[in-house]
């Protein structure tokens, strides 16, 4: 880790990170995995169910498991995590639903990392899979590998959140990236984070995926570069040249079965690799599981607070009582500052990875001398779109 406070766009070194791989590769932290793959520690799913029984083997599981996802290759894999299969298959049902019904009516949801109509995607599927069909949500979510992989990084209080990904014969692959929090900013955006905050990010979440159908090689498992999350300047690094093509060269991937869970720690670099094959629709419920540490002590109403402050920027900005800058910030300590959480079927991101912000369609309308009703109705209009 760099001793300066803020990093800048190029800071990282193809060189560092090469060596920090290759280095690497010679540890193993998994004792208790049935095998090791490519570096990935695999887990038998039974196990993981009778080690759950026990205070003590659970916690020694999960000691593990958090050593893996911090000084190991940064994944794991419990082999049939959700065994019962008729569940997955339900399940597997009431996503395809989900799926041709929100095409009929919107077209389908869009995707961050891969291109229209190359996949098919479920936003808040946690929400829509629990309303559709609880008893299937509660066999389902039952699993001891889903609860433990989530408790082993995050502790107590997590938040489960859930997006259903079906990557369709001749998917291409994603782009290798980080996830989120930082993994969704642009580079200039990350710059604006001061270094201790791109350490903290990848312990605000934990990347997870159901198998919902026999995944071989063809199919386009995802890519990981395993030990790759141990890299600082990584959210910045990664989608330069250089380390994707030392991606492209360096990846793994590992055939996956209905049933198996996969975790890994969010600053891992992936992608959803290309699924060439002729007939698999590779489904997967993608986990995104968040601390309980990631929200504010108390509740405010903000778009309340924003619609009673407007007036006097307005007012302010058209007799230059306050600069933009002093606008700026006083917009800061007032409006929502953060894309998420949102519902990203009405709410999507439009010329980036996420949506504007409160304080983003502020700044604007501010700049653009919109009127009072004119900028209630985009909050309103936001609010609107933001709800499950």
């Amino acid at each position: 880790m760099s001793a300066q406070s803020w990093l800048q766009k190029d800071s990282g070194d193809i060189v560092e990170f090469k060596d920090l791989i290759e280095k690497s590769k010679h540890m193993n932290t998994s004792p208790q995995a049935t095998e090791i793959t490519s570096n990935i520690p695999l887990y038998d799913g039974g196990f993981v169910e009778t080690s759950a029984q026990d205070p003590a083997s659970k916690r020694a599981l999960m000691s593990e498991w958090t050593d893996v996802f911090t000084n190991g290759a940064g994944i794991i894999v419990i082999k049939n995590g959700v065994s019962d299969h008729a569940t997955i298959d339900r399940a597997t049902e009431i996503f395809s639903d989900i799926i041709e019904q929100e095409k009929r009516e919107s077209g389908g949801g869009g995707d961050h990392f891969a291109k229209a109509g190359a996949n098919d995607r479920v936003w808040n599927a946690v929400e829509k899979h629990c309303l559709a069909d609880p008893d299937n949500f509660a066999q389902y979510y039952s699993s001891c590998a889903i609860a433990m992989g989530s408790e082993a990084w995050l502790g107590r209080g997590y938040q489960m959140t859930a997006q259903v990904n079906r990557v369709n014969p001749g998917g291409a692959a994603q782009k290798p990236h980080r996830d989120y929090h930082l993994g969704f900013m642009s580079p200039a955006q990350m710059t604006e984070f001061p270094a201790h905050v791109h350490k903290l990010s990848p312990v605000l979440t934990l990347q997870g995926a159901v198998a919902h159908c026999d995944m071989p090689i063809e199919s386009g498992p995802t890519q990981f570069l395993p030990f790759s999350q141990q890299y600082f300047e990584g959210y910045l690094a990664f989608g330069r040249p250089e380390f994707q093509d030392y991606f492209a060269s360096n990846y793994v991937q590992i055939p996956l079965e209905k049933g198996d869970v996969v975790f890994f720690n969010p600053a891992v670099m992936h992608g959803a690799g290309d699924n060439v094959s002729k007939d698999i629709y590779r489904m997967a419920n993608l986990l995104q599981v968040s601390s309980a540490f990631g929200r504010a002590m108390e509740t405010v109403n903000r778009t309340r607070m924003c619609k009673s402050l407007y007036p006097a920027l307005l007012k302010a900005a058209k007799a230059q009582d306050l600069s933009q800058l002093e606008i700026k910030n006083t917009i800061a300590s007032c409006a929502e500052g953060y894309s998420f959480p949102t519902n990203l079927d009405r709410d999507p991101p439009i010329g980036g990875l996420a949506p504007k912000t409160q304080a983003d369609i502020m700044l604007d309308a501010i700049i653009s001398n919109t009127s009072v009703a004119e900028f209630e109705t985009r909050l309103d209009d936001l609010c609107a779109r933001q709800l499950s």
